[in-house]
C-alpha cells in the first residue's frame, strides 16, 4: 500500500525522480530495488522534508548558514568553526512526534532484534555529475528506536563535516544544488546485512577506464574495512565472462558487529589472511549483478555489496563521475562490434582545455568527417589507418609517432595485442581508394591535412615533388594570399546578418579550405621539417653533434609568433620612459584602461604602440583554436602583466638585441658544421648537401605558426560578427546574455536565428557539462571500449631521479621553476623557467624573459618546441605530470638536448 507520508516513504516507492525527496543514494537504493532478482536490504527513507521542516526552519542553523555562505577553500580555520556549530546546534534539535511516531511504526515492521544501517543521502550526493562519496556520515549496527532516532540527528549534522563543507565550497558553481543553504539530506535506514565478505564493484576499470572490464575489490567482514583504507583488499577483474586477472592480498583486519550495537576492528585468523575472499563462481556471479546494475542506470557504476549466508546484498550504487567519456564514432551505422582507436587532437595542437560546442563545430567545419568529439574535446579515429601496412608506417613513423613519442608508444601496445585491430596484408604503396598523383595535388593534401593532428595520416604519395616548389618566393605568396583573402572577408562579412551570416560563413569556411589544404603549404612544411630531421641524423652520424638543428632554428624569418613576442618588447619600448603610465598600469583594473590613458604623460604614445600591436596580434588568446575565446583585443588588460614585466626585465631596443644574437648564433654553428665537414672524407659533398638544408631550414622554417595564424585572424572576423548576432538576440529576448551562442553548434545557432526561439534548458545542460568537461583530463589515445592507452619513454642513461620527456630544443639550463596554469597569473623574472600544461601563441610573450621551458603536452613541431628553438631555449615537452611533480619556486636543470629534467 502506497505511503502518504510527507516524511518517511519505504524503498520500494522511490526511484530516480524522487531524488529531491530522498537525496541521491535514496533514489538510487529505490531504483536498485526495482531490479528483478537483486537483493537490496530493506528499508525506508526519512525524507528531505523532514530535514526541511526540522532543521531549516530553526533559526539558529540559518543565521550559521549565512555566515558559511562567503567563506573560501582557504578559510579552513572558519569554516572548521562554523561548522562545529551547525554540526551541535542540529544535534541538540529534538525530532518532533509526530516524525519519530511515524518511524517507530516503520521500525514495527521488524523484528525488534533487527539491527539497521543509517545512512546520510544528500540531495548533491551520488550523481551523474559528482559522486560527492563519503562526504556525509554512515552508522552500522544500530539498535533500538532511541538510537535510530539519535543518528538520523547524527546524519542530518555530517552533512556540515568540515571535509563536506568544503568539497561543496570546491564545487561551487557547478550547480546551484550544491548551495549549503540548498541542498538537503534525506536519512536511509535499512535492515543490517552481517556480511561474511563485502566490497566495492566498478563496472569499468577504474584504472584503465575500460568499460568492458569489471573491477571487483573484496575482503572479509563488513564493507567498512575496506571504505576506511584499513585492509589491503583482494582485486579480481573480469572481462567477457572470465576472471582474468586475480591479486589475493593479505587481510590482516576486519570489522564485524558487536552484539549489542556498533562494530569493531578484530584481527582475522592467520590461516585466512592470505585466502581468496570469494571463489572464481562468486567472483562472475557479482560480475553479472554488476552488468545488471549498470544496464539500469544506463552508465557504469561503482557498487557497494556485501555477501551473507552465501546471498549477494547490493546497499549502494553511484555513477563513476571520473570517467572520460568516449568519442562517438562518425560511422555509427556501422559501428557496432568495430574496434576504433581515438587520438586526441588537441596534444597535438597544444590545447587539452575542453572546448565549447561553438568551438567544436567550428573546427569540425574545417574537417568534416574526419574528427569526432568528447568531454569537450576533438579527436581523430586511426583505427583503419593502424589496420594498413603503408597508412600505419606513416603515423607511427612519419607524423604522429615522431612528433610524440608517448602516442607512438600507446598505438604500438594497442597493436601487439593483435586481437583488437585486424591488420590487413601488405599492400601497394598507393591503394585503389588512396591514389595520389601529382596531377591531383590539392585533393592529395587536404587528404594528408584533413586532421591536423596527424598530417598525411592516410597518404601514401612521396612528398619529394611537393617539397621542390617549397622557397622563399612561395611563403612570401602564402602569406600574402592569407592576409588578402582576410581583407576581402572583413568587407564581404559586414551586412551579412540572420540566417544570412551563417550560411555565408560556412560557405566561406569551405573556401578557406582551399588555402589551408593548398598544397604549397604542406610543402613548404615538410621540406622545413625534413630538412631539420635531414641536419640533425647527418650532423650526428657525420660529426657526432647531437640537434644541430636546433641552433640552425633561431631569428629565423616569417615566424609571426616569436615576431609576436618581440613586438611586445616594442610595446615595453615605448612605455618605458614615462612613470606616470607605468605607475597607472600597475594598478589597471578596468578593460577600458586605454581611454584613461590620453591625459598621462606618454599616454598617447602607450596607446599608439598597444593599439598597434593588437591591430595585427589582437586576435590571439589563450586556448585560441576555440572560437569561444576571449581576444586580446577585447581584453587588452590580459596583456598588462606580460608589459610589465618586460619594462622591468629588459632594456631599450631588446628584440632587436635578441633577434640579432638569434641570428649571429645560427650564422655561427653553420660556418662551423661546414668548416668541419670540409675536413672529412668526401668533405665538400657532404658541406654542400647541408649548406643547401641549412638553406632550406633558414628559409621555410618560420612558416610553420603562419597557417594557424591565418586560421585564427579568419575566425576572429566570424566570432566579431557572430557576436554582433548575439547581441540583436539578447536585445529580441531570445538570448539571456550573447555568450549564450558559445554554448550551440553553427546548425543550432542557424535555427534559433531563423525562429528567434531557443530552449534555455539546453544551453543551462551544456554550462554544466562543460564545468564537468573542464575538470577531466582528456588521453592521448583511448579505444572504444574506453580504455586509455598510455605511453611511455623508452629511454636510457637517464640520471637517477630525473624526469623524462621529449627533448625538442638543444641546451642544458639551471634555474627556478615558476609553474604557472595560467598566462594572465605569470609572475616572470628574467632567468626562470616556465613549467606548464602547454603553450599555445599566446604564451609566446613570455618566451622573451625565460631561459627554458617544460610542458606536459607537446611534440618536436608543436608551438613550444619551434618557439624554443627560435628563441635558443632548452626545452624538454612531453613531461607527463610535470606542473604536479615540480613545484613553483624549486631550483631545476633542464636538458633540452638529452630529454629530461632535475630537481636540485
Amino acid at each position: 500500500m502506497e505511503n502518504k507520508s510527507a516524511y518517511i516513504v519505504g524503498l520500494e516507492e522511490v526511484d530516480k525522480t524522487k531524488l529531491a525527496l530522498v537525496g541521491g543514494k535514496g533514489a538510487n537504493l529505490g531504483e536498485l530495488s526495482g531490479i528483478e532478482g537483486l537483493k537490496v536490504p530493506a528499508g525506508f527513507c526519512i525524507t528531505t522534508e523532514a530535514y526541511k521542516e526540522i532543521v531549516e526552519n530553526n533559526a539558529e542553523v540559518r543565521s550559521l548558514l549565512a555566515a558559511l555562505t562567503d567563506l573560501k577553500v582557504n578559510d579552513r580555520g572558519k569554516i572548521s568553526e562554523v561548522s562545529g556549530k551547525i554540526r551541535a546546534a542540529i544535534e541538540n534539535i529534538a525530532i518532533p512526534k509526530n516524525v519519530a511516531d511515524e518511524m517507530a511504526a516503520y521500525l514495527a515492521k521488524f523484528d525488534k532484534k533487527d539491527a539497521f544501517a543509517v545512512r546520510s543521502s544528500a540531495t548533491a550526493e551520488d550523481l551523474p555529475t559528482a559522486s560527492f562519496a563519503g562526504q556525509q556520515d554512515t552508522y552500522l549496527n544500530v539498535t533500538g528506536e532511541e538510537e535510530v532516532l539519535l543518528h538520523i540527528s547524527k546524519c542530518w549534522a555530517s552533512l556540515f563535516t568540515d571535509r563536506a563543507v568544503t568539497y561543496r565550497i570546491q564545487t561551487a558553481g557547478s550547480a546551484v544544488l550544491f548551495d549549503h543553504r540548498k541542498v538537503r539530506l534525506s536519512v536511509i535506514v535499512q535492515q543490517m546485512v552481517f556480511s561474511d565478505v563485502a566490497g566495492i564493484m566498478f563496472t569499468a576499470d577504474p584504472i584503465s577506464a575500460n568499460r568492458k572490464v569489471i573491477s571487483i575489490d573484496a575482503s572479509f567482514g563488513l564493507g567498512e574495512a575496506l571504505v576506511s583504507g584499513l585492509v589491503n583488499a583482494d582485486n579480481y577483474k573480469v572481462l567477457n565472462g572470465q576472471v582474468f586477472e586475480k591479486k589475493i592480498s593479505n587481510k590482516k583486519l576486519s570489522i564485524n558487529v558487536l552484539a549489542g550495537g556498533g562494530t569493531r576492528e578484530q584481527e582475522i585468523e592467520i590461516e585466512r589472511q592470505d585466502k581468496q575472499a570469494l571463489t572464481d563462481e562468486q567472483i562472475l556471479e557479482l560480475a553479472d549483478i554488476g552488468r545488471k546494475i549498470e544496464a539500469r542506470f544506463g552508465s557504469p557504476q561503482d557498487i557497494e555489496w556485501c555477501l551473507a549466508g552465501g546471498t549477494f546484498y547490493v546497499v549502494q550504487s553511484r555513477p563513476i563521475t571520473t570517467l572520460f567519456p568516449i568519442p562517438e564514432a562518425n560511422d555509427a551505422k556501422n559501428a557496432v562490434g568495430c574496434p576504433h582507436v581515438y587520438v586526441s587532437v588537441g596534444h597535438q595542437q597544444m590545447m587539452t582545455d575542453a572546448m565549447k560546442p561553438l568551438g567544436l563545430s567550428f573546427f569540425l567545419s574545417l574537417s568534416p568527417g574526419r574528427m569526432c568529439t568528447a568531454g569537450g574535446r576533438l579527436f581523430v579515429d586511426v583505427a583503419k589507418e593502424l589496420a594498413s601496412p603503408v597508412s600505419r608506417d606513416i603515423i607511427l613513423n612519419t607524423t604522429l609517432g615522431k612528433s610524440d613519442p608517448l602516442s607512438k608508444d600507446a598505438l604500438l601496445t594497442i597493436l601487439e595485442r593483435k586481437d583488437f585491430i585486424e591488420v590487413l596484408p601488405a599492400e601497394n604503396p598507393v591503394g585503389k581508394d588512396q591514389t595520389e598523383t601529382a596531377d591531383n595535388p590539392s585533393q592529395n593534401a587536404e587528404k594528408r591535412s584533413a586532421n591536423p593532428p596527424i598530417a598525411s595520416k592516410t597518404a601514401t604519395f612521396q612528398t619529394d615533388a611537393l617539397e621542390m616548389t617549397a622557397s622563399v618566393e612561395v611563403v612570401n605568396e602564402l602569406i600574402e594570399w592569407s592576409e588578402q583573402l582576410v581583407e576581402e572577408l572583413k568587407q564581404r562579412i559586414q551586412n551579412k546578418t540572420g540566417a544570412d551570416l551563417i550560411d555565408f560563413i560556412l560557405e566561406d569556411i569551405q573556401e578557406w579550405r582551399k588555402y589551408l589544404f593548398d598544397p604549397r603549404s604542406y610543402g613548404i612544411l615538410m621540406a622545413g621539417i625534413n630538412a631539420m630531421s635531414w641536419v640533425n641524423e647527418k650532423m650526428n652520424e657525420w660529426l657526432g653533434e647531437k640537434n644541430a638543428a636546433d641552433t640552425l632554428s633561431q631569428s629565423v624569418p616569417n615566424n609571426v609568433t616569436s615576431e609576436m613576442g618581440l613586438a611586445l618588447l616594442d610595446v615595453a619600448d615605448a612605455i618605458r620612459p614615462y612613470p606616470e603610465v607605468i605607475a597607472y598600469l600597475q594598478n589597471v583594473k578596468d578593460e577600458n584602461f586605454l581611454e584613461a590613458l590620453s591625459p598621462l604623460n606618454g599616454g598617447r604614445e602607450t596607446r599608439a604602440a598597444i593599439g598597434a600591436f593588437l591591430e595585427k596580434y589582437g586576435m590571439r588568446c589563450a586556448g585560441e583554436i576555440d572560437i569561444t575565446r576571449t581576444r586580446w583585443a577585447e581584453k587588452p588588460a590580459t596583456l598588462i602583466p606580460v608589459i610589465l614585466g618586460n619594462i622591468k626585465n629588459f632594456t631599450q631596443h631588446a628584440s632587436i638585441r635578441k633577434f640579432e644574437q638569434g641570428k649571429q648564433e645560427a650564422l655561427k654553428k653553420e660556418q662551423e658544421l661546414l668548416n668541419r665537414l670540409r675536413q672529412l672524407p668526401d668533405g665538400e659533398h657532404k658541406a654542400k648537401e647541408t649548406k643547401q638544408r641549412i638553406d632550406m631550414i633558414r628559409n621555410l622554417v618560420g612558416y610553420r605558426e603562419y597557417p594557424k595564424y591565418g586560421l585564427v585572424s579568419r575566425s576572429f572576423v566570424y566570432r566579431t560578427a557572430l557576436l554582433k548576432e548575439a547581441e540583436r538576440l539578447v536585445q529580441a529576448k531570445v538570448l539571456h546574455e550573447k555568450e549564450d551562442i558559445y554554448y550551440l553548434n553553427l546548425a543550432e545557432l542557424a535555427q534559433v536565428i531563423h525562429s528567434n526561439e531557443l530552449d534555455h534548458e539546453i544551453i543551462s545542460q551544456r554550462k554544466e557539462d562543460f564545468k564537468r568537461f573542464e575538470k577531466l583530463t582528456p588521453p592521448r589515445v583511448m579505444t572504444s571500449d574506453g580504455e586509455i592507452i598510455t605511453g611511455r619513454y623508452k629511454r636510457e642513461n637517464i640520471p637517477a631521479g630525473a624526469i623524462v620527456g621529449l627533448a625538442v630544443s638543444s641546451g642544458v639550463i639551471e634555474g627556478r621553476a615558476r609553474v604557472i596554469l595560467n598566462m594572465e597569473d605569470a609572475d616572470i623574472e628574467e632567468g626562470d623557467i616556465l613549467v606548464t600544461t602547454f603553450t599555445d601563441p599566446s604564451w609566446t610573450p613570455l618566451f622573451v624573459s625565460i631561459k627554458g621551458l617544460i610542458t606536459e603536452v607537446g611534440g618536436i613541431m608543436t608551438h613550444g618546441a619551434v618557439i624554443a628553438r627560435e628563441y635558443g631555449l632548452p626545452a624538454v615537452v612531453g613531461v607527463e605530470h610535470a606542473t604536479k611533480v615540480i613545484k613553483d619556486g624549486q631550483r631545476i636543470r633542464v636538458n633540452g638536448t638529452e630529454g629530461w629534467v632535475e630537481i636540485i
